[in-house]
């Protein structure tokens, strides 16, 4: 009877025993994996390393594109009524536009002249051919090809500003740089 005794005694242990070693290596296991977890996400924080975190190299194209975006942005020179000089707040934005040209011998440029309405059309226009040109002679000097640029007077003809005030004047006294 004691032999019956041990017999299920074993039969009923054994399970359990078998059990509860399962179980706690499926804890140890759990726990070691998630302390492997946790060295991972320390390391990657003390470096400073994103890992989902990827961008993509731009080619040489889209460079090109969003430097054509930004000149587009300030295509403007103002000048001074009844003047076609340059002044020297628009010296870096031709320059921006001259390094464009230069590095893109491929690209063309068209300066526009531009006037406001006082003086006759015939002067305006020969006024807005000035501004145009003196804005061309810029950017040559700064190392731009005369083969990539051309120039057209509108005189008083394409206004920015409609208007016959002041503001509206030096708004209409412009070179404006289309690509």
């Amino acid at each position: 009877m004691n032999a019956q005794k041990l017999l299920k005694t074993l039969l009923i242990a054994f399970p359990m025993l078998t059990l509860a070693a399962c179980t706690s290596s499926d804890d140890a296991s759990q726990a070691t994996g998630q302390q492997t977890n946790q060295q991972v996400e320390d390391s990657t924080q003390g470096s400073g390393v994103e890992i989902d975190a990827v961008e993509r190299t731009k080619t040489p194209e889209e460079i090109r594109q969003e430097q054509f975006a930004e000149l587009r942005q300030e295509n403007m020179v103002f000048f001074a009524f009844d003047d076609s000089r340059i002044t020297s707040e628009y010296a870096q934005v031709l320059a921006a536009h001259a390094e464009f040209l230069v590095q893109n011998p491929t690209v063309t440029v068209t300066i526009e002249g531009h006037c406001d309405e006082r003086g006759t059309p015939e002067y305006n226009i020969a006024l807005g051919e000035r501004r145009a040109k003196a804005v061309a002679q810029y950017l040559q000097n700064l190392g731009v090809s005369s083969s990539q640029i051309t120039t057209v007077s509108f005189g008083e003809e394409k206004p920015m500003v409609r208007g016959s005030n002041a503001d509206a004047y030096a708004k209409n006294r412009r070179g404006v740089l289309v690509y």
